[in-house]
């Protein structure tokens, strides 16, 4: 108990002394004393017609979306498509289109409605794309699968260049040697 007690007294006694420092400061103190006061810059008034806000370009510019990379732009646009992808396959008009390509009993027949089933779901895609990169890849992607659909060493359509002829391999021919 003495302890105890002992250590509370010495705690209340060493919590007064900074109690009591509070009332030994002078009530004004003067901070700069001989030095000169530093002048506080006077603020202009506002202008009578408000704030001056920056141009709509200005703004355009400062929140424009800067590039990240090449791959996470790719993998954007990736999924930008995938998202197009899965609202077009559904359209009826689309999934009829298929059909009748996959009905297709020769394979210029298929050719021809798969020709046309392309043209009209990149068409679907194009119109509900919301960029011009988008645009601009979904054209790419059209591009290559109608190019696929092209054979020139079949049939070449009347339009296209001739084929170029293969080289043909040249034989290596072995020297023989003559025994004597």
């Amino acid at each position: 108990m003495k302890i105890k007690g002992l250590i509370f007294t010495a705690l209340l006694g060493s919590m007064t002394l900074p109690l009591r420092g509070q009332d030994a400061a002078p009530p004004a103190v003067d901070l700069y004393g001989t030095e000169e006061k530093p002048e506080v810059a006077a603020t202009p008034f506002p202008e009578p017609n408000g704030p001056e806000f920056p141009e709509l370009s200005q703004l355009d510019e400062a929140f424009k979306q800067k590039s990240l990379g090449k791959q996470v732009d790719e993998r954007k646009l990736h999924i930008e498509w995938r998202q197009l992808k899965n609202r077009v396959v559904n359209d009826p008009e689309v999934c009829a289109a298929k059909a009748t390509a996959q009905a297709a009993r020769t394979d210029l027949e298929k050719r021809n409605r798969l020709r046309n089933y392309y043209n009209l779901y990149y068409e679907r895609m194009s119109a509900l794309a919301p960029s011009a990169e988008m645009k601009l890849a979904l054209e790419g992607l059209k591009t290559s699968h109608l190019s696929q659909l092209s054979q020139p060493q079949v049939r070449p359509s009347p339009g296209a260049p001739p084929p170029t002829p293969k080289p043909s391999p040249e034989g290596k021919h072995k020297k023989k040697k003559h025994l004597k």
